[in-house]
């Protein structure tokens, strides 16, 4: 496949003269960029966007490129009271919608009681478990008030806002609005057509500053080879690509190569239902079985870091360096001995005529997850386990993921209750989604989750966080795998591109375009 994949390229890059694409008549800067996801909607409400870098809309705060919040449409920080339960926002004044509608806190009111809105689809509603009431003493400010303390929440006031009046007799779930929003961004949609591009044009009468970048169109292009292709062909001018294939441009003249640091794992989800990994010890046992530095070098070409727990290391406040897996085959033999599922003369392992079986999907499209499932059957097929790899969507994989392990993908780098808590709390085993799919339950890892969510002290959420790590690590419900590195390939003609730690979303919105709005041609 690698081979295949690899003449393609080489074919396409024939056909671009391996050289850059020659610019045609000049007119307002403009960029195409070769997106790999597609967002299902464009509301705020129902989840697009939460953590920021929306493009169309703003929300209370941003962040820059070292992640620090910034005021946005607060004209300064929000404001905690002493015990952490009241939070106040003052908006800031002049800012419009791109309708002209001038911005008040009902607006504000209304997205984020929407949110919690239990008639509304929302896919971000268990982020604000902590929010019990938010509302508008007068037009430009905004109270919001907590069950229980809850330090991390000034990171969940990046939601873009939108206007209350646009809902008018509206259902949210299928409102308009959905596809062809209004916001208070620096972009405004020109044109969406799903499964296909979605072109932005700049917001000439943004609050801040109308972007110099014009239009930016995103295609979509879920295949990875498919976007290297169309890469070299001239047809984009920057894209995301798998390390593998974005390395074939090192060095290649008129060419920029970005590798940004992310939060963003890849993880092996294990059942906790299943006869053959009910057993704590077999999960640990497929942790230390499996060569992570090994996927680094060959699948992730060097772009990417050892995983053991959804607590990234660039979350370095919080992350615990001693939580980790060394690969160790013998131990995980040893492991699995222990357990009762023993090899047989046919180099199959096997406990009371059942056989240790593990079969891994991976969605179809992304061969990133593919390449980082087939390496994971192997190292499991050395260990005895029957591990086969499939191909399939992400709706059948939630649909069996009592009956089987998965290639998942998520993380952030903002704070680790938002990394952890719905993944691995038992409050969410069960519940529709992306949350616990592994329908884990660990008293332990609740307990030091709930202690870290409601303590204000510094100090004692760090603790509980190493309590929390080690609790996991002793009993856990996935394989997580590495963290990547987001690799990219742009036409070298633009200023103001910066690093930023990515989370896990990089389609439309994160992505080495965090900060478009604030580029200029070269």
């Amino acid at each position: 496949m690698r081979t295949v994949v690899g003449l393609v390229l080489l074919a396409a890059l024939a056909v671009a003269g391996c050289s850059v694409p020659q610019q045609g008549p000049a007119g307002p800067p403009s960029i195409v960029i070769g997106a790999g996801q597609e967002p299902d909607n464009l509301n705020p409400i129902l989840g697009y966007a939460p953590d920021g870098a929306a493009k169309v809309f703003d929300g209370l705060v941003d962040r820059d490129a070292g992640l620090r919040l910034t005021p946005r449409l607060a004209e300064r920080l929000p404001e905690a009271t002493a015990d952490g339960l009241t939070w106040t926002a003052k908006l800031r004044q002049g800012v419009k919608f791109s309708d002209g509608t001038p911005l008040s806190a009902q607006d504000v009111v209304f997205t984020y009681k929407s949110v919690l809105d239990p008639k509304v689809n929302s896919t971000i509603a268990s982020r604000y478990d902590a929010l019990a009431e938010v509302s508008a003493p007068d037009d430009s400010t905004v109270v919001f008030r907590l069950k229980y303390p809850y330090a991390p929440f000034g990171q969940f006031l990046t939601l873009g806002i939108v206007p209350r009046k646009a809902f008018d007799g509206q259902d949210i779930n299928s409102a308009p609005f959905n596809t062809a929003p209004i916001g208070t961004g620096p972009y405004t949609v020109d044109q969406w057509r799903k499964g296909d591009r979605m072109v932005l044009k700049a917001n000439e009468g943004h609050w801040d500053k109308a972007p110099a970048i014009k239009t930016v169109t995103f295609v979509y292009v879920t295949d990875d080879n498919a976007r290297a292709t169309r890469m070299a062909s001239g047809e984009f001018d920057a894209t995301v690509l798998p390390p593998r294939l974005a390395g074939t441009y090192t060095g290649k003249a008129g060419y920029k190569l970005v590798r940004n640091p992310s939060a963003d794992y890849r993880g092996l989800g294990i059942p906790s239902a299943l006869p053959f990994t009910s057993d704590p010890r077999v999960r640990v046992a497929i942790n230390t079985g499996i060569n992570r530095q090994a996927m680094i070098d060959t699948v992730l070409a060097g772009a990417g870091k050892p995983a053991a727990t959804p607590i990234s290391p660039y979350l370095t406040e919080w992350y615990d360096p001693a939580a980790k897996f060394d690969f160790d085959a013998g131990k995980a033999g040893a492991l699995l001995d222990e357990a009762g599922w023993r090899l047989g003369s046919d180099g199959k392992r096997a406990k009371d005529g059942r056989p240790a079986r593990l079969p891994i999907l991976y969605p179809a499209e992304d061969s990133l997850r593919k390449d980082l499932a087939l390496a994971v059957g192997s190292d499991l097929a050395k260990l005895g386990i029957d591990a086969p790899v499939e191909a399939t969507t992400f709706e059948l994989m939630l649909q069996r993921q009592k009956e089987t392990a998965a290639v998942w993908g998520g993380g952030d780098p903002y704070d680790p209750d938002s990394a952890a808590y719905t993944l691995l709390h038992s409050r969410y085993s069960g519940q529709p989604g992306y949350v616990n799919m592994t329908l884990y339950n660990n008293s332990q890892v609740d307990a030091a989750l709930d202690t870290a969510r409601r303590n204000l002290d510094p100090g004692v959420r760090k603790q509980a966080y190493r309590d929390f790590q080690q609790a996991y690590m002793a009993d856990p419900a996935w394989a997580f795998l590495v963290f990547l590195d987001h690799t990219y390939v742009m036409r070298d003609k633009w200023n103001g591109i910066e690093e930023q730690v990515e989370p896990h979303d990089h389609g439309t919105v994160h992505a080495v375009w965090w900060n478009i709005e604030h580029w200029s041609p070269k």
